[in-house]
Formats: C-alpha cells, structure tokens, sequence
C-alpha cells in the first residue's frame, strides 16, 4: 500500500462567495442544475433566482434523505435534462447525495454548503443511507467535488447548533487520524496517511480547542469574526482533508451503531460523533488528562457527553448491544483501533462514557 491523499479541486471561503456559482458551473459545463436542500431553497437562493434564470441554471429539490430513492429519481432529472454541471447545496445529505448522483452520471460536481455542520463538502466519500435514515454504507466517488465554495455570510445565518455539531465531526478526526497512524491501518482514499494528512487533522483539533467557543458566541450573533472564520474552515476543510487522508476509527463507527436506534434520529452526525469520540477515548485506554480534556471542550460548546443527551435516556444494555455490535460489523473502522474490538469492549466503553459525563454533570450542579 503506498502513501495517499486527496483534497477537493478548489476550495474558497468567504463573505460574498456564493456570487461566483454561475462562473463556476460555467468553467465546467453548459447545463447546470443545483441540487438544493429545502433551507438553501427559501433562506439562500431566493436573493439568486433572476441571475440563475438568466444563466439557464436549474433547481431541483432535495427530498431529504441520500438513499438509492432519491439517487435514481435524481439520476432520471440529471439524463432528462442533459445537466452537465451539478451543484449539491445545503447540508451533508443533500451534498453527499449530489456526489454520488454526479459520479454515477460522470459529470463534476460542485459543492455549496449553507451549514458547517459536517466535513462531507471537501471529501469524495458520501454515506448512504436507508429511507428511514440507518447507516447503509460508505460509497467511494472517483473524484473529490470540483470546488467547494463556501460563503460565510450564508453560514453565519444558520443556527448555532449546526456550527456546534460540525465541530462534534471535526472533533473526531485527530483522534482518529492518530489511530490508524499508530496501527498503520487505511486512510478513506486506500492507503496510509501522509504527513499532511496526519498534520492537518492535528491542526484541526487545536482549532477548535483554541476558536471552539468564540465561534459558537459569533455564531449566536450571527456576526462573522476571525473566530468564526477558523472553525469554518476547520469543520469543512481541515475535517475533511484530515479525516479522508488520515482514516477514520471509533467515532464514526460508534456514530453508525447509533443510527440503529430510532431515539436517536433527530440529532446530528456531528453530536453523536461526539458521543462517539467519548466512548472511542474509553476504548482506546486515553489519558485522565486527554479524556478531561475533550470533555470539557464538549462541554463548553454544547456538545453530548451523555447517552441522555441523544435521546438514549433510558436504554438499557440489549439496547446499547445493538449499538455496539453494529459498530463492530466487519469492514468497519473501529477494527483500526490497537488490539482486537469486540463488541462488549465497546459496549463497556458506552457505559463508561457515558458514567463519566453524568458524573461530570452532577459534580457541575453541585458546585453552581
């Protein structure tokens, strides 16, 4: 296996960017479409309708879940329409669906999102999942997006808590980036990680530790500051590249066991990724420091410590088996976590993490 990296083609952030959509789909194509999720439709392009017209660029709505329904209905739209240009905007489903759905068709892809609340803009992997929102698998595009352009003007306007969830994924990728280095398992692009890769996923954990709570408070006055600038580009550039060039472990297949139970459906990747990152931390035997240390960050800006803070409340251990056993299906990255993961290791790991926020909390009330 050798070593291998991947990036996007472009990547390009900042306030106004957005108006440079047409030119771009232009450098690729002559038949446009933007693939838009119901928020990118009444909150962002509303202010663009006459200049897409004007430039025959067409809007298709996102249906809300990237499962093989809405791929083969987009795949119809993308041959009756000869689109040769497709933009994914809004968040991860709509963009990872917009990857898969241009990579079968064999045209670019340019991705927009309106959130940063995932690293998916920057990678060429996309989940798929099933209608009813389970993680199905990780699908592998030929190519990462053309170019991601993101306007921060668009992002400082979404809620705080999609900036908080993206740094729940953007925490994940150091400590699982370290993993795979440590047993030299895969990276995301089918080979061990480069010093970019491993270095720049670093670089992204001592981001959000340093910027993590000034971003989120310019967040909540949906004012752009320099803060607010690094994070963005951690969650979606730094994740990104880190995550896909370095590997992924624990986290994000603790994440995919959690899709399993139906509780947990209505919060965001990133918040149990997060969880994920806790319990990964468990399992990996990390430091008291490290562990306080992630914690805290967690804390601080809002993200799960607890299985009640993703709707796990009241889950018992059949219930959280089922979690870790479908964490530890074969092909999954948690096996690039040193030593042999079983099912009851994760599953112990859970427990603790969880037994450890509420801890953390109760210690917290108690000396308000």
């Amino acid at each position: 296996m050798f070593l291998k990296a991947v990036f996007p083609g472009k990547y390009i952030q900042g306030e106004g960017v957005l108006g440079q959509l047409p030119d771009w789909i232009h450098v690729f194509g002559k038949k446009g479409l933007i693939l838009a999720s119901r928020t990118a439709r009444e909150n962002v392009l509303v202010n663009y309708r006459h200049d897409l017209e004007a430039k025959a660029i067409g809007v298709e709505a996102f249906q809300g879940e990237c499962c093989e329904t809405e791929l083969n209905r987009l795949a119809r739209v993308i041959s009756d329409q000869k689109v040769d240009v497709l933009v994914g905007m809004g968040g991860g489903k709509t963009i990872d669906t917009a990857k898969i759905a241009a990579d079968r068709a064999g045209i670019p892809v340019i991705v927009v999102p309106t959130i940063a609340s995932t690293d998916a803009p920057c990678s060429g992997c996309a989940i798929l999942y099933t209608e009813q929102g389970v993680f199905q698998s990780v699908l592998y595009p030929k190519m990462n997006p053309q170019v991601v352009l993101v306007d921060t003007n668009v992002i400082a306007q979404a809620p705080t808590r999609f900036l908080v969830a993206g740094m729940g994924d953007a925490l994940a990728t150091w400590f699982e980036a370290r993993s795979c280095d440590r047993t030299q398992s895969m990276n995301e692009c089918g080979g061990y990680s480069t010093m970019a890769g491993l270095h720049l996923a670093k670089l992204c954990y001592d981001t959000l530790l340093l910027y993590g709570f000034s971003a989120k408070l310019a967040a909540e006055q949906h004012v752009i500051t320099p803060a607010l600038n690094h994070i963005v580009e951690a969650n979606i550039l730094l994740s990104g590249i880190g995550f896909e060039s370095s590997g992924l472990a624990a986290a994000h297949a603790i994440h995919n066991g959690l899709t399993a139970l139906e509780p947990t459906h209505s919060f965001y990747h990133g918040e149990k990724v997060a969880f994920g990152v806790l319990a990964g931390l468990q399992l990996a035997d990390a430091s008291p420091r490290e562990s306080d240390e992630v914690f805290s960050f967690c804390e601080t800006i809002g993200l799960p410590t607890t299985l009640e803070d993703i709707g796990l409340k009241d889950i018992d251990r059949d219930g959280l088996m089922r979690v870790a056993e479908k964490a530890c299906a074969p092909g999954e990255a948690i096996h690039h976590e040193a030593g042999k993961i079983t099912s009851g290791k994760v599953l112990n790991a859970l427990i603790a993490a969880d037994a450890l926020g509420r801890a953390r909390k109760r210690a917290f009330a108690q000396n308000r």
